[in-house]
């Protein structure tokens, strides 16, 4: 068979395209589609055919079941699937998005679900109206492909069709987490850390450059968790509007963050993304101008966003003296401290 390849906008899938790939797919075909981490190849769950031909091409053994793709959280009451409270807060805090679960149905069997983030994944599962399962688009057990491209070097031939959306923007394999067990346990590491997924809250710190002031941010309240013995309970990240990625911390950040105890010389710093301010509880920014980049980004995580001093932003030290450097410090650590009593006082005090 001759494998047909579109090219689909990634940013605005266009209808008519979709459709068509969705028709294929309700008749028995299978379909190629990019998620945010890598391609994937979809197939009707409902028709055996399909299922069995996926199993064939991607030379996978018929006991390892496929994991089922949903377009939003209504889908999980027409599986019958079964959540316990601190799973659901897990879901919503990273779906849609690079997170795959393993969760009983009501008919306690394990199933395997995950929402991906990508425009043209969610159409295309929305459009099929059916249940979809979607394992990566490779033979089982080389590397999963990140485009088109990679596709075409295995598979095709083997799908009906390929949708060409570009390079996936994460590139590595969603996160797969069992909550059938207590406590939940990692049986992939993917996209999302861990530590991440065990944490109660989520703190993002913001600057421009990912070098001084968020990172000492991170260092102080990290200080403070570990010295109350919470940790395990708050996961801190740190990001930069203006950032890019792998860059060190400036040297006299280095310096002063050591005064205190603190050593964060092994920092790498990266920009911020929609993933990064959607799993977050609280982002808290440095001045204004982050607020708003924030806002413009995603709108809709502005009711976490804060200044880190408030009515008040942070100057920025890059470049300035070691002095302006602890002057700085010195207002971040008691900003921090003031943060960590006042959000965390309940975790602390049990």
């Amino acid at each position: 068979m001759k494998t047909k390849i579109i090219k689909v906008n990634p940013d605005f899938p266009e209808e008519a395209l979709i459709k068509e790939a969705a028709a294929v797919l309700r008749k028995g075909g299978l379909v190629a589609f990019p998620t945010e981490t890598v391609y994937g190849i979809a197939a009707n769950l409902l028709n055996k055919k399909a299922i069995d031909r996926l199993y064939k091409i991607k030379k996978r053994p018929k006991d390892k079941p496929f994991t089922i793709h949903i377009a939003g959280f209504e889908a999980l009451k027409d599986l019958d699937i079964d959540l316990s409270e601190r799973a659901g807060q897990i879901i919503h805090r990273f779906w849609p998005g690079p997170l795959t679960i393993v969760a009983f149905n009501k008919r306690k069997e394990k199933v395997g679900i995950r929402m991906p983030r990508n425009k043209i994944a969610l159409a295309l599962i929305d459009k099929a109206g059916i249940p979809i399962v979607a394992p990566s688009a490779n033979i089982s057990g080389k590397r999963p492909p990140t485009s088109a491209e990679g596709v075409v070097s295995e598979m095709e031939g083997s799908v009906d069709i390929i949708l060409d959306g570009g390079v996936t923007y994460i590139g590595a394999e969603s996160t797969v987490l069992d909550v059938t067990t207590q406590p939940f346990k990692v049986l992939r590491q993917g996209a999302i850390p861990s530590k991440d997924l065990i944490s109660d809250y989520n703190v993002l710190f913001v600057c421009t450059g990912n070098s001084c002031r968020s990172v000492m941010a991170k260092g102080m309240l990290e200080k403070f968790l570990k010295q109350s013995g919470l940790s395990e309970k708050v996961s801190v990240d740190s990001a930069g509007t203006g950032s890019y990625r792998d860059i060190l911390a400036a040297p006299n950040t280095v310096q002063v963050m050591k005064e205190d105890g603190v050593d964060v010389s092994a920092h790498k710093g990266k920009p911020i993304t929609m993933e990064l301010l959607e799993k977050s509880d609280f982002i808290f920014v440095m001045e204004q101008a982050h607020k708003n980049i924030i806002l413009n980004m995603m709108p809709v995580v502005g009711w976490k966003v804060r200044l880190l001093k408030e009515n008040n932003g942070i100057a920025d030290p890059i470049g300035r003296s070691l002095e302006e450097y602890r002057h700085i410090k010195n207002i971040i650590k008691d900003c921090v401290e003031n943060i960590f009593l006042g959000l965390f006082k309940k975790e602390k005090d049990k």
